[in-house]
């Protein structure tokens, strides 16, 4: 397989704007066949005004993009037929059951008699809904809503996937059941696009996108991320009183981010020379201070790095 058969999506420059403001800002990056790819942002980030662009639902103002070959701006319909996209809104339907959406969807994509019957079987047992088939989609719990449109948006095999925020709202033991639904089809070779602000979501990714205003501020794969030694200098602090000591150093222009993570503190410094002031702030404010050693950042301290720096 040569460089052009496996880049899936290529995005150079992609830009949109709604009158004088950016919602997407020149943004670049390309997508390999096989990959989870993540892309990771606040809620406003830009990151649903991006996937719409590359699912050609959305013209972008400048830049260009291709999705399995196709232009998005010049042959939208194309890579529409192609690409299996679930928004955050997904169009599910209160009275009609799981089995008759999978009907309609297998009807828009041209299945008929057998091979539809077929396509909605599988589908409804690969995701989980077989008890359910007859339930009104009104009546399923989130996760469960979550499950059929994942399969309405799988029923005619797309050979690339995009997903839109596919567990907000959902709950921490459907997140994951799903999640392992998603790391399945990657296996089989489905490329999929999925935006979160699930930080703890984005370590089932082959590669990140951290987007922040409309900017990709990093790219990479997780591990990358957490060593990259630029993003700053990560130390968990254990003390004697962790909202004061959170409160000491949180305005300190050498401090990128701090959080609480449990009963301790991470302390991202925008390099390791600035241990020592960290030490004399908490001295100053009266917190012992138990324990300070260096750690691998989360995604979470990564990002709050970046941000910060950005």
């Amino acid at each position: 397989m040569n460089g052009k058969e496996a880049t899936t999506v290529r995005a150079r420059d992609l830009t949109r704007n709604f009158g004088d403001f950016v919602a997407v800002d020149h943004v670049s990056f390309e997508i390999h066949a096989g990959e989870i790819w993540g892309f990771l942002g606040p809620n406003g980030a830009g990151k649903s005004t991006t996937i719409r662009m590359l699912c050609g639902v959305l013209e972008p103002t400048s830049g260009s993009a291709e999705v399995l070959g196709y232009d998005v701006a010049r042959d939208p319909e194309a890579v529409k037929l192609r690409i299996g996209y679930m928004s955050q809104g997904s169009s599910l339907w209160a009275d009609l059951t799981v089995e008759e959406h999978m009907q309609f969807y297998a009807g828009m994509f041209d299945f008929r008699g057998a091979s539809a019957r077929e396509a909605v079987h599988t589908w409804i047992e690969r995701v989980g809904l077989a008890e359910r088939r007859g339930v009104l989609a009104g009546a399923l719990p989130g996760g469960y809503r979550k499950r059929l449109a994942l399969a309405c948006t799988l029923l005619h095999r797309p050979q690339m996937l995009f997903l839109d925020e596919p567990t907000a709202g959902v709950d921490p033991i459907s997140r994951r059941e799903f999640w392992d639904l998603i790391v399945g089809f990657a296996e089989e070779g489905v490329t999929v696009m999925v935006s979160t602000h699930y930080m703890d979501e984005a370590e089932h990714c082959n590669q990140l996108a951290f987007i922040y205003g409309g900017r990709v501020i990093a790219r990479g794969a997780p591990a990358e991320l957490k060593r990259d030694s630029s993003i700053g200098h990560t130390l968990e602090l254990t003390a004697s009183d962790p909202i004061a000591a959170l409160e000491a150093i949180d305005d300190a222009p050498f401090v990128l981010s701090a959080a609480l993570i449990g009963a301790s503190t991470h302390v991202t410094l925008r390099d390791a020379s600035h241990e020592p002031a960290l030490r004399d702030l908490l001295a100053q404010a009266n917190v012992a201070v138990h324990d300070l050693r260096p750690v691998t950042p989360s995604l979470e301290d990564v990002f709050a790095a970046l941000v910060s720096q950005s």
